[in-house]
């Protein structure tokens, strides 16, 4: 069975040069590494997401490095390869990574590291400094990922950051939380320092009250967007490797719902367009 990408388009007409700033691809010739979860059953490939771009109405992406493939990022790079400008690239790396891999992989697209502090990623928060001081000098960010509900615990690191990163999956609460709620609040101070970016994405991942609506998450999330709308992205967290393929949300009617959280059109090109070309240097 395969991941629907196609079908009745989103009743939302997004802006030209919209931008999916989350995704994962995967190919069978890449088997998965023995430290992280094994890659989805269908293998979902760049064929396969650029029929979803076509679906949804994007044109650019940023292919997040996933879990599955740990720091081999062979896959994702040759990716970048077939997509060169429309495309950029979100590396695993470590401490160790030369600055000849990284002038490489910056030439192919990649323009950013992951750092993973949940079950099965690969490069974790006591990783962050080291990574983030190894890409200063190419203009690259980090993603950071952990359970919102930490987020007090980690805002004495994350305050160390003088450079651009972003918080993934709306903070990743995983746990029930309220835009009154104590971590929340420290996430909104974080976003407050000027640096920090959160994507709207994968609400399905951490929301208590459920779909269609994900009301818990959309609260959240409309607050995050009236805080600091010049500090929000949106991501499609394709091809939902969390969920089964049968329990997988479709793609049209999610970006519907998470559009309608977006209060205007000006707010919409922000999120979608003005946002991640400035991070991402898309022209």
């Amino acid at each position: 069975m395969k991941r629907i990408i196609t079908g009745t388009p989103p009743l939302t007409k997004l802006p030209t040069g919209s931008v999916d700033t989350h995704m994962h691809l995967y190919a069978p010739q890449y088997t998965g590494h023995p430290d992280g979860p094994k890659p989805p059953a269908d293998y979902a490939d760049l064929k396969d997401y650029q029929s979803l771009q076509r679906w949804l109405g994007l044109e650019k992406v940023v292919i997040v490095q996933p879990n599955a493939y740990q720091t081999d990022n062979r896959c994702m790079l040759e990716a970048l390869d077939k997509l060169d400008a429309n495309a950029r690239g979100i590396v695993a790396i470590t401490p160790q990574t030369t600055e000849d891999e990284l002038h490489a992989m910056h030439k192919r697209g990649a323009r950013g590291a992951r750092i993973m502090e949940l079950p099965g990623g690969a490069v974790g928060l006591e990783h962050l400094i080291e990574v983030n001081a190894k890409i200063r000098a190419l203009g690259w960010h980090c993603i950071v990922q952990f359970d919102g509900r930490d987020t007090e615990q980690h805002t004495p690191l994350l305050n160390t950051l003088d450079d651009n990163y972003i918080i993934d999956h709306c903070g990743k609460f995983l746990g029930p939380t309220t835009p009154d709620s104590p971590a929340f609040k420290a996430l909104l101070k974080l976003i407050d320092k000027g640096n920090c970016y959160v994507k709207i994405g994968a609400v399905y991942e951490s929301s208590y009250a459920g779909g269609s609506a994900y009301s818990d998450v959309a609260a959240l999330s409309k607050a995050l967007i009236k805080h600091a709308p010049e500090r929000i992205l949106w991501a499609s967290n394709w091809p939902h490797v969390s969920q089964t393929i049968e329990g997988a949300p479709n793609d049209a009617d999610l970006l519907d719902t998470v559009c309608s959280w977006i209060p205007d059109n000006n707010t919409l090109e922000k999120i979608f367009v003005t946002n991640p070309h400035h991070l991402y240097d898309f022209s």
